[in-house]
């Protein structure tokens, strides 16, 4: 079956190349020759600018090929072989990303979701159910919290929350790490609470995704206490995570951290959102769940499912019942509001 030219693409918000600034900036520094592997000037200059915005004078800032490539390196430096991750059972290291969590020796320890997140009473209860077992020593021991910033429902950890969490972390001995792949849509929602300098306090590491807002690829791994975990290009480059032209991830980081083009990069995405939010209320689609970023779920009838095949492109998340199925909107950089239109006429 040929692809219509003309045919719409909502499934996700990593279709598109790179913003226009880092593509220009990719063409006028492509001749210039630098030293490999994040050694460069650039590099630098990326790392420096994610920091200040982070409201952070010291700390480590490590550039990565993809999501998958740093949640791996990043959890196999922090856990000993005998050590596992709790996480939410929808979180992206339990169900997409291939098992390469437990390829590399380490359990995730999941924790039921509520619209993909888990809760601090979720993990208290786990620690103490834990610890109360007299058996434990021979059990995978829980040494990491995963968490994504919005998750993959869309939804949103609070202030209060994060806080919360990160009490039950220094109760526990527990390091607390969040996944950024989609931070700037956070960032920018009109009901987030949390800055860059709160994941910077309340965090032992998190990444700002570049992937899927903006950057050609790449993620920025943030140490907030320079040197912890030990954390080294060779450990990356053991997890195949390591770019020899290290200058493609410095340059486009530090586009993205100049003149603030990564926050607005999150504001047009959930501006574009929200324009097809006030759409779909208007046509009376029901919301299958309360997601306020840039990743829209709705509820729609099967044959009308199958009545927009070929003309625009959704993700099928999940079969409630035998007639309707759950379908997930994604915007992103990337969107026009003429897209927009369009979709909602289809719709």
């Amino acid at each position: 079956m040929e692809e219509r030219e003309d045919k719409l693409y909502f499934n996700s918000d990593y279709l598109a190349g790179c913003h226009e600034k880092i593509l220009n900036r990719l063409y006028e520094t492509n001749l210039i020759k630098a030293p490999g592997y994040g050694t460069d000037s650039f590099t630098l200059s990326a790392k420096k600018k994610v920091l200040a915005a982070c409201g952070l004078t010291e700390g480590d800032v490590f550039f990565l090929i993809g999501g998958t490539q740093t949640n791996d390196t990043v959890i196999s430096t922090i856990l000993r072989p005998y050590e596992g991750v709790i996480a939410a059972d929808t979180a992206h290291i339990a169900t997409h990303e291939a098992g390469i969590i437990e390829v590399h020796g380490h359990k995730v320890l999941t924790l039921p979701h509520i619209e993909g997140k888990i809760y601090p009473a979720q993990i208290r209860e786990y620690m103490v159910h834990f610890h109360a077992d007299g058996n434990n020593a021979h059990m995978v021991q829980p040494r990491l919290v995963y968490l994504s910033q919005p998750t993959e429902f869309g939804t949103l950890y609070s202030l209060e929350e994060l806080e919360d969490i990160r009490d039950i972390c220094n109760e526990y001995k527990l390091s607390l790490y969040i996944d950024g792949a989609r931070l700037a849509y956070a960032l920018a929602c009109p009901k987030n609470d949390v800055s860059l300098s709160d994941l910077a306090r309340l965090c032992d590491v998190f990444y700002i995704g570049g992937t899927k807002c903006g950057a050609l690829f790449g993620e920025a791994v943030v140490i907030p206490q320079k040197g912890n975990f030990s954390f080294s290009p060779t450990i990356i480059k053991q997890h195949g995570a390591l770019l020899a032209k290290g200058k493609a991830l410095g340059v486009q980081f530090d586009t993205l951290f100049t003149d603030d083009l990564y926050f607005q990069i999150g504001e047009h995405g959930i501006k574009m959102a929200e324009k097809i939010r006030s759409g779909l209320k208007e046509k009376g689609y029901p919301f299958a769940i309360g997601s306020p970023t840039n990743q829209i779920f709705i509820l729609m009838k099967k044959e009308d499912v199958e009545r927009i095949q070929g003309r625009v492109e959704l993700t099928h998340w999940d079969n409630p019942d035998e007639t309707h199925s759950i379908m997930r909107i994604c915007t992103g950089w990337a969107t026009t509001e003429e897209d927009v239109k369009k979709l909602l006429m289809i719709l």
